[in-house]
């Protein structure tokens, strides 16, 4: 287990250069290396989930680690699996209840509580030693002011656009969740009755991805889910590399990760 655990993290280390390298490849505005990278970066995520499907087998089910036993994974890193895995901003709660569904018998369950100074502290590090991390827990971007969005984290190393949120943003992103979740189910030989429960609850929010009181099926629910997706996609996209480019042009570097501070100009208040 401790092999898979390894590979997981060497993943994870992988990813996270291929999106720093994707991000570099679209400013460069080569697109033709920023399509080999997206496709490289596309495998290396399939990768990380089936590994973390293989850990999640090979984990005993029952029984709760030693005291004297460290977890696998910081609350940090158990928040960037969750939010790898939604590719969405989210916020602390499903955080939570994600992370517990799929990867919680790897270690610890993880509480939402846990998360409440956990962007702030990641802004203080970022602050006082940028990128000495791979990567950093940080804010959603409201698109009409730029300022953080309240309750909602994401990843420093995805694309900008993916973090602001504009008005159909919410939606978006609920049922880009949707489809990983139901993704994620579907790569597992047997379901818990957490994970069942979690992907009911994306479903039941979806129309036509749950017939009644059955469980969700996920092919259903991916089909449902990019049946609407399809609807307001482009719309989203467009405000949101709108507002991405407002970012770059008016905020440093750590306003873009953690949100500009709205000002009052005196002689305006």
């Amino acid at each position: 287990m401790l092999d898979v655990a390894e590979s997981i993290e060497n993943l994870e280390r992988r990813i996270d250069d291929l999106r720093a390298a994707v991000r570099r490849a679209v400013v460069a505005r080569d697109q033709a290396r920023a399509r080999a990278l997206r496709a490289e970066l596309r495998s290396a995520e399939r990768d990380w989930e089936r590994a973390l499907t293989d850990l999640a087998d090979d984990t005993p089910d029952a029984g709760q680690p030693a005291a004297d036993e460290a977890p696998l994974v910081s609350v940090r890193d158990q928040v960037h699996h969750a939010l790898t895995l939604l590719s969405a901003p989210t916020a602390p709660k499903l955080i939570a209840e994600v992370h517990n569904a799929f990867f919680g018998a790897a270690g610890p369950g993880l509480a939402a509580a846990k998360l409440t100074h956990l962007r702030r502290d990641e802004e203080r590090s970022f602050r006082t030693a940028r990128h000495s991390r791979p990567y950093y827990l940080c804010s959603a971007l409201t698109a009409e002011h730029l300022a953080p969005a309240r309750g909602l984290l994401g990843v420093s190393t995805w694309p900008l656009e993916r973090r602001i949120i504009s008005p159909l943003s919410p939606r978006v992103d609920f049922l880009t969740a949707a489809i990983k979740v139901a993704e994620q189910v579907g790569r597992m030989p047997e379901r818990t009755l957490t994970v069942a429960r979690l992907l009911r609850r994306f479903a039941t929010s979806i129309p036509g991805a749950v017939d009644g009181h059955e469980a969700a099926d996920p092919a259903i629910v991916i089909k449902a889910a990019h049946a609407e997706l399809e609807v307001h996609a482009d719309a989203d996209r467009a405000q949101r590399v709108a507002a991405a480019d407002r970012a770059r042009a008016q905020l440093d570097e750590a306003e873009q990760l953690f949100g500009s501070r709205l000002r009052v100009i005196r002689g305006l208040a």
